[in-house]
């Protein structure tokens, strides 16, 4: 019963401060400072929400008042909640203790326990003041036991707890992103639409992960801009998205590289939707299984090349006129990734765009003539004839 006061006491004292918005608050006029020395003596007596945060990081100056109006709630009478903060650009040793990877980082502390439950939701006051009442008033443990990712109309939200479980089987297309990038916010309702496309598919995810909230599995997949679109299957980068970010082209997208990689073979031609896109993307781990049936025209390319670049709208049209073809497969290979550079130096591409037609695996030809699409086309045309009469 003791708690439910405190819950009480909470609302009405929210309430309170939120009708005195606007009046101004001396910075760290209510809320308690901590060291290496007082944090575990204080942190042992009562529970505690802890801000760690630099001085010089913009998202701890935007934090602050509204940490301060939480410390001006709590921090007073007989309330069970102290609401602290800790400089890690002094208490260095301490924030690395408590496994500080970015500012702010927030951590609600049981009374007596000094592993901390890390604030992961929107930082306003009131988001802020339930997650306290959630954890004050309630009797679940400190114990930080990610819940698994539950889908929003087939779109799940990753964060650092669930992220490694959840890919590691299957397919999956994630979105890495960061709430202030202008073309993440251009592609949320999109993004939005493809998970809503294939929320009765249990062959693959459409998720998205917040890089500045979870940066340690941004910097595993090596993120280097927002937003960025990546396949993962069964743990592993696979291909890099780099085409148009339309619902059409990004669902075109997700079904290639299912009838493609995945063990079902009539998917390629039973769930196209009507959508031609065919350019299927394979690595060092997926390319000998890639090429190993039929006859493939692969592209081994440079993302900054210009030939490259000039090449790419026509290797599409060239993908699509062989869409529904299970003998003909064309490929496309980004030398520049980590994960494709061995395959591109075993097959010694020594000039971008090299391409090389390949027949059950084994390599026949090399294109050197004309890159328009009718030329291209008749190259493979001819090959795939060749073989038929023989």
């Amino acid at each position: 019963m003791a708690n439910l006061g405190v819950s009480k006491r909470w609302v009405l004292l929210l309430l309170f401060v939120q009708s005195q918005t606007g009046h101004g608050h001396d910075e760290d006029a209510h809320t308690l400072r901590y060291t290496h020395d007082t944090f575990s003596a204080q942190v042992g007596k009562r529970n505690h929400f802890v801000m760690f945060y630099a001085p010089w990081c913009g998202h701890c100056q935007r934090l602050g008042p509204t940490w301060e109006q939480l410390a001006e709630i709590s921090n007073e009478g007989d309330n069970d909640i102290r609401i602290a903060k800790v400089d890690c650009t002094i208490e260095s040793v301490l924030c690395s203790e408590q496994d500080v990877t970015g500012y702010p980082t927030l951590k609600f502390y049981k009374a007596g326990e000094t592993k901390g439950v890390k604030f992961r939701g929107t930082r306003d006051l009131p988001t802020l003041t339930s997650f306290i009442v959630d954890h004050v008033g309630g009797s679940s443990t400190v114990e930080d036991v990610p819940s698994p990712p539950e889908a929003v109309n087939g779109l799940l939200e990753l964060t650092e707890d669930t992220f490694e479980k959840h890919v590691s089987s299957g397919h999956h297309f994630v979105k890495f992103y960061a709430p202030w990038c202008g073309h993440c916010q251009k592609l949320a309702p999109t993004w939005d639409d493809v998970a809503n496309s294939f929320r009765n598919d249990d062959v693959v995810s459409i998720s998205k992960i917040d890089c500045t909230q979870h940066r340690s599995i941004c910097g595993q997949f090596d993120i280097k801009g927002y937003p960025t679109l990546l396949w993962i299957e069964d743990g592993k980068k696979i291909d890099k998205y780099t085409g148009q970010r339309t619902h059409e082209e990004l669902k075109a997208y997700v079904l290639m590289m299912l009838g493609k990689n995945a063990d079902e073979p009539s998917r390629k031609s039973s769930s196209t939707d009507g959508l031609p896109h065919a350019i299927l993307s394979l690595t060092a781990d997926s390319f000998k299984q890639g090429i190993e049936k039929g006859l493939s025209f692969v592209k081994f390319f440079a993302p900054w090349c210009g030939h490259c670049k000039r090449l790419a709208p026509t290797w599409e049209e060239l993908g699509k006129k062989f869409f529904g073809n299970d003998n003909v497969n064309i490929v496309k290979v980004d030398c520049t990734l980590d994960v494709s550079k061995h395959v591109c130096n075993e097959q010694e591409v020594d000039g971008f765009p090299t391409l090389y037609l390949y027949r059950n695996g084994r390599k026949v030809s090399e294109y050197t003539g004309s890159r328009t699409l009718d030329d291209l086309y008749d190259f493979v045309m001819t090959h795939l004839k060749t073989h038929d009469e023989l």
